[in-house]
């Protein structure tokens, strides 16, 4: 369900937000993505684009950097002021492949695959454009987001499983004509059923520089991980660097 000011991440979602993604709030995930981010930050600000309830801006703002972030949801930005620190983080509310903030930044980033909650090609080179806008010059664009996961679909097949409990399904769905896919939820509480529904468009690492290029953005670093691991052909994420040029 779909809510009017806060698209697909409204109250029901914020309410138990950062307990269902337990695992992205551990330092192991945390630590490393704050460090790369305040080490690009250097002395200047850093922009989150869709900044939730916080997970890496108050980290971050907590090492001294001024962060501002752009979220649609109003739900997830509440969780966020209502946490230590919470008030130090600028945040305006719109989309964030077209909202403006003012003042230039260091780094822009977005993080945990949210570039993929942009579901046209349109709205992720829009939001390529956004962050260059925002970047001054030699500053950072970073994106993590998985490799999309067509290996796991046999001919024929579009649904791949990921999680399956006695009381909770969870699948994603794939079309690679349109890279479409959305993540789907089949919960039981109490003997009741719900289902729950969010559109996804998937991108691969190759699409991302060509938007990057028409940003006017170049392809600095490209890892694994947040410790800079190496991107092989076997990865299943990146976390890739493009660089406004200083010129």
């Amino acid at each position: 369900m779909v809510d009017d000011e806060d698209g697909y991440f409204g109250e029901p979602v914020a309410a138990t937000y950062d307990q269902s993604s337990a695992e992205m709030f551990a330092p192991g995930a945390v630590d490393p993505a704050v460090g790369l981010l305040a080490e690009l930050a250097e002395d200047g600000r850093a922009l989150e684009l869709g900044i939730g309830t916080g997970r890496i801006a108050l980290p971050l703002s907590r090492r001294g950097v001024a962060v501002h972030g752009i979220d649609m949801s109003r739900a997830m930005v509440a969780r966020l002021r209502a946490k230590p620190g919470g008030d130090a983080v600028g945040v305006s509310i719109g989309d964030f492949a077209t909202t403006k903030v003012d003042g230039a930044f260091s780094v822009a980033y977005l993080v945990f695959n949210t570039i993929n909650n942009l579901t046209t090609q349109d709205a992720q080179v829009a939001c390529f454009r956004n962050a260059a806008e925002h970047l001054e010059p030699g500053g950072t664009f970073v994106v993590e987001v998985g490799v999309p996961e067509l290996r796991r679909l046999p001919h024929g097949q579009t649904v791949v499983p990921f999680h399956r409990s006695p009381t909770r399904w969870s699948f994603d769905v794939y079309d690679v004509v349109t890279q479409a896919m959305s993540s789907n939820y089949v919960e039981v509480v109490d003997g009741r059923g719900s289902y729950r529904s969010i559109p996804f468009r998937y991108v691969w690492p190759a699409e991302l520089d060509l938007m990057a290029r028409l940003a006017g953005l170049r392809l600095r670093d490209r890892w694994d991980n947040w410790t800079r691991e190496p991107f092989t052909s076997e990865s299943g994420q990146h976390v890739s660097v493009w660089e406004k040029p200083a010129g």
